[in-house]
């Protein structure tokens, strides 16, 4: 997200509402929109939240809910943990107030995307933990709604870990190392090898293996992206079909920063020249790890 060196002293305050009633959702929510509606220098706050929570914010609002904005959020998580960020360092940029303040209610889609798998809902996790460095510069004050009914128990500890209030809060770096250190399974034995990254031998090899022809080229585009930020690359692997299509770049130079790809540049759309900003936009996941051979990262499209 863009951050004039003005901004590097922001507070940004990263909140968590637990709760397994609507009443309980309620009576956590109502206060901080309260609080939000009453701060100076603020726009609005903003409810992110299921349909059906909307509504009971709204009735419980009354007349103030005029003054509220609310936001399906199946509307504002529409992809992958990478692209949440996208989402709120553009909205940031384009609505909140000075500072970046603005007082948003969070409910990611445990029910939908968020809460499809393991793996999944592990990314959401590194997201909540990243984003008490991504938006540290900015005052924003945020409150993550967690619904035991949805998210589910294990969900809910781990987030725990994520959000500075809790008594179970650890550095963000700590949980993104733990994260990494499940060993990605090994290639299929038939994985097909490229002598380079070059796009159009991904393209061909995306196609061939049911990519329709915009996909293959963005997801071509994302290898180049990566390749390019490694360079250089000592080998390549494509394996899958249609729409989980994967590709494996080794490059002999360690990354060595568990935030590649995770701070938005200036211009948050994703754009030649990104790197890993670019492909983590692009792709469902990016797994990036080092070893002592330098490190490996795998792109996998869907």
């Amino acid at each position: 997200m863009p951050t004039p060196p003005a901004l590097a002293q922001g507070t940004f305050d990263h909140r968590m509402a637990v709760f397994a009633t609507d009443e309980e959702f309620v009576a956590a929510a109502l206060p901080f929109l309260t609080e939000g509606l009453a701060a100076p220098d603020e726009p609005p706050p903003v409810a992110i939240a299921a349909p059906g929570k909307l509504d009971l914010l709204r009735d419980a609002l009354g007349p103030d809910a005029r003054r509220v904005g609310f936001m399906p959020n199946t509307e504002w998580y529409t992809g992958s943990a990478a692209n949440a960020v996208a989402q709120g360092a553009g909205y940031l940029t384009a609505h909140a107030g000075p500072q970046g303040r603005i007082h948003l209610l969070m409910e990611p889609d445990w029910g939908g995307r968020a809460g499809r798998s393991v793996r999944e809902s592990s990314e959401w996790i590194r997201y909540e933990a990243f984003a008490n460095l991504l938006f540290a510069p900015l005052a924003t004050t945020a409150l993550c709604a967690y619904d035991t009914r949805i998210a589910g128990p294990a969900v809910v500890a781990a987030a725990r870990r994520t959000h500075p209030g809790t008594d179970v809060y650890e550095d963000p770096l700590h949980i993104a190392a733990e994260l990494d250190a499940v060993p990605l399974p090994p290639p299929p034995r038939d994985a097909h090898p490229l002598p380079a990254p070059e796009p159009h031998a991904v393209r061909t090899w995306a196609t061939d293996h049911g990519l329709p022809a915009a996909d293959a080229e963005r997801f071509a585009a994302a290898v180049s992206e990566a390749a390019a930020q490694l360079d250089p690359v000592s080998h390549v692997l494509l394996w899958g079909e249609a729409p989980n299509c994967v590709c494996e770049l080794r490059s002999p130079r360690r990354v060595d920063d568990p935030l590649a790809g995770f701070v938005p540049p200036p211009a948050t759309e994703p754009a030649p020249g990104q790197g890993l900003w670019f492909a983590r936009q692009v792709c469902a996941y990016v797994d990036v790890r080092d070893d002592d051979a330098g490190a490996v990262v795998r792109l996998q499209y869907a």
